[in-house]
């Protein structure tokens, strides 16, 4: 089986709200990127990180142009968004420069002031996890 790792950047604590329990599926910690995680040999890594006026956080950006290709193989994209319109552009092109593959997205509502006040609420993250068991499913399936 593959190693699978969730790393985070939150501003809100949305972001670190998802990845936990995403992480509590999988049996794997969810990691804020400010502690600067170790990544080694990770098979499937899942990014989870909010969209703040259309962009990631620098914090998150930075800790992925930081990754190095040969420790990590695979990324999946949970972004937590207000709109529900911007995905992680940035991210997504950082790790496809870096020739890591992504497998996915998915895009969570978030909230931000009146915009879907109480977002992420229960259904959302049920809908992460599941996201997240699905791709790990698949992942496992693969390397097996």
């Amino acid at each position: 089986m593959g190693k699978i790792r969730i790393i985070y950047a939150t501003k809100t604590g949305h972001s670190k709200k998802i990845a936990e329990a995403m992480g509590k599926a999988l049996y794997v910690k969810a990691e804020n990127v400010s502690t600067r995680p170790v990544l080694e040999d990770v098979d499937l890594l899942f990014i989870v990180g909010g969209i703040y006026g259309g962009e990631s956080l620098p914090l998150l950006l930075n800790f992925v142009k930081a990754l190095d290709r040969g420790k990590v193989k695979r990324a999946v994209l949970v972004t937590s968004c207000a709109t529900k319109k911007h995905r992680q552009d940035s991210v997504r092109k950082l790790l496809q420069q870096k020739g890591i593959e992504v497998l996915d997205e998915i895009i969570c509502p978030g909230s931000f002031l009146f915009i879907r006040f109480g977002h992420p609420n229960k259904r959302d993250i049920e809908e992460a996890v599941n996201f997240a068991l699905r791709i790990a499913g698949k992942e496992r399936e693969r390397v097996e």
